[in-house]
């Protein structure tokens, strides 16, 4: 019977141990050196996985980036905008059914962020 309570005693105890709060792979805020072209780029690289489709200076299932800079650039398109699902695509239409499978990803990023992605493209505009 001792050895019961006991057994009950270690497993109520460690059962009531404290969570440990796992740190974010992407926090909510970037370190204040960080300018908005690393933020962005980190975030297109990582948290957006946009490089898997968009390379610099080539098209690989998208456009490159250069590409869309020079459009929204030449249009005066609004790249926030768009990646919130909020205007039409200006670069390749014929493309869009494709984006459009990111759109839940890139509407959880916060308008720092989309600002910052926006930043990264155009820092590629020729």
């Amino acid at each position: 019977m001792k050895k019961l309570i006991l057994l009950l005693s270690v497993l109520l105890l460690v059962s009531c141990k404290k969570e440990e709060k796992k740190e974010s792979l992407y926090p909510e805020s970037a370190p204040t050196s960080q300018t908005p072209i690393e933020l962005g780029q980190e975030i297109f690289e990582g948290k957006g996985k946009c490089f898997s489709c968009h390379q610099p200076e080539q098209k690989i299932v998208g456009p490159s980036i250069q590409e869309i800079a020079n459009t929204y650039k030449a249009k005066k398109g609004n790249i926030v905008s768009f990646l919130k699902d909020e205007a039409d695509p200006l670069v390749d239409p014929s493309q869009f059914e494709v984006m459009k499978t990111n759109f839940p990803v890139t509407k959880t990023f916060s308008e720092q962020e989309l600002k910052a992605v926006e930043a990264y493209i155009y820092s590629h505009a020729k």
